[in-house]
């Protein structure tokens, strides 16, 4: 019988998976292979390699690092996050139809409410925290179940192991957005998940110096329709951003500890500040998900909003702040603060926002990893203003 090498740990998979050192130099990292096109040796001899958009060595390590990651087949990188949703769309024809979480990333609805619905597919916006909604949601014309959890900004959790197996049941595709869990934190494939997908832009990257996405997907059917999508759109990700990413990754297990242990410190302090009237964390005591938070996810992130009564009061505290700096994206080592309702979710329609809860006084904060007391102080002196 062959021996199986046992499954190694996550945070040596950060570091090792789908890499190894460079077999001309012995570079431990791969090289930023900047080419479009490769020299054949002969007529009908093939390489592996012909040409960029279809595959790049840096961009091949940096799939099987994530993939190895997520536990999928294969992963696909991406120039954006929105590039990456955008070719799992294509998996779909006209006419079908997509059950979806009702509050997803603002990109993710203008992509899903203002292209692809033009283009012919249809969408129906449920709040998937409640497994019955998805169920009453689906048609004999639904193909697909996506879903986020935790949801942006709101931060509200969907049974991923539930929802698959509705999926499952109505021969559904699930694909769940894991940006802001990662795989260090949660593991969407292990519950059930035919595709995750990531904004590396984010937590993977970490460094807020790269752009890009990531699919990874559980069977060789999609693998083979996507890597086609792919190829045919050119929605890659650059060598360099590539080279970006796998070196942010490396790193990945420690910042997410570090997000991680000072989010339950920021939320706690938030939670139990006057000016805040409410806290949205999935790992506060009196979160009513805290009991699922705890079944499918292995710590509970950096990523925490909070309602803080009008656009005017939210105004006065983030024109006081210092160090958290008032900037769309997440993910980040340094501590990022943003306002839905203006930033990244403007493009979702004011009724649409006051029903999900994404109120003028909402604020997210996507914590970093800076000294958790310099980072309360500065919370302090916003909310002092107000």
């Amino acid at each position: 019988m062959k021996k199986t090498r046992p499954r190694q740990s996550l945070a040596t998979d950060v570091i090792h998976a789908g890499q190894v050192p460079d077999p001309t130099t012995g570079a431990i990292m791969p090289p930023i292979y900047a080419t479009s096109t490769y020299v054949q040796p002969a007529l009908g001899k093939f390489t592996g390699y012909d040409y960029a958009r279809t595959i790049n060595p840096t961009r091949s390590a940096l799939e099987r690092n994530i993939a190895a990651l997520e536990g999928g087949t294969r992963a696909f990188a991406f120039a954006s996050g929105m590039a990456g949703i955008t070719t799992i769309m294509a998996l779909l024809a006209a006419g079908d139809h997509v059950v979806v979480s009702h509050n997803v990333y603002g990109g993710t609805y203008r992509l899903f409410e203002q292209v692809l619905r033009n283009l012919g597919l249809d969408f129906t916006w449920v709040d998937t925290s409640d497994l019955r909604n998805i169920r009453t949601a689906i048609r004999g014309s639904t193909r697909m179940l996506y879903i986020e959890t935790p949801t942006n900004p709101i931060l509200t959790l969907t049974d991923i192991r539930g929802a698959s197996l509705i999926a499952r049941h109505h021969r559904l595709i699930l694909v769940v957005d894991n940006t802001f869990m990662t795989p260090v934190f949660q593991r969407p494939m292990e519950l059930g998940a035919d595709i995750v997908v990531h904004s590396t832009t984010k937590y993977l990257n970490g460094h807020s110096d790269s752009l890009g996405g990531a699919v990874v997907v559980r069977g060789q059917e999609h693998a083979d329709r996507l890597a086609f999508i792919q190829n045919s759109i050119g929605a890659v990700m650059s060598p360099f951003e590539a080279w970006l990413v796998l070196r942010g990754i490396k790193t990945l297990v420690l910042r997410m500890e570090r997000h991680d242990r000072s989010g339950r410190k920021l939320a706690d302090y938030l939670a139990g500040h006057r000016k805040v009237r409410r806290v949205y964390y999935p790992g506060l005591p009196g979160n009513p998900q805290r009991a699922l938070a705890r079944r499918q996810m292995s710590g509970y992130g950096g990523m925490i909003s909070f309602d803080l009564v009008g656009y005017a009061r939210a105004k006065r505290f983030l024109d006081r702040l210092r160090l958290c700096a008032l900037a769309e994206s997440l993910g980040g080592v340094e501590t990022l603060i943003s306002h839905p309702a203006t930033m990244t979710h403007s493009s979702v329609p004011e009724p649409e926002r006051a029903r999900l809860g994404i109120t003028p006084g909402l604020v997210r904060l996507s914590v970093g990893i800076e000294n958790v007391e310099d980072l309360i102080t500065d919370l302090e002196r916003g909310l002092a203003a107000i």
